[in-house]
């Protein structure tokens, strides 16, 4: 696992952007969160999590994991942050 291996910073919308981990797909299709980025998040058992993705010539570029119940207010910061591109 590597942490903050990169930092971007951005205008409005988060403080920043940086590689926390780099994760592993089982053969099953499945990812572990790290534990230290689900205490951040505050992700427990049973949390339903929002997978969104961005598209650029067209094809799927990022990837970007938020709780569902917080997906309206990041929905925003993304469209915003896509419109500058």
């Amino acid at each position: 696992m590597t942490k903050r291996k990169s930092e971007t910073k951005a205008e409005d919308g988060p403080e920043a952007y940086s590689v926390e981990a780099i994760v592993s797909i089982d053969e099953r299709g499945q990812l572990v969160l790290p534990k230290s980025i689900r205490q951040r998040m505050g992700i427990v058992a049973g949390d339903r999590l929002a997978l969104v993705t961005m598209e650029k010539n067209g094809r799927v570029c990022c990837l970007n994991l938020f709780k569902a119940s917080h997906l309206a207010d990041q929905a925003r910061i993304i469209v915003t942050d896509t419109e500058r591109v």
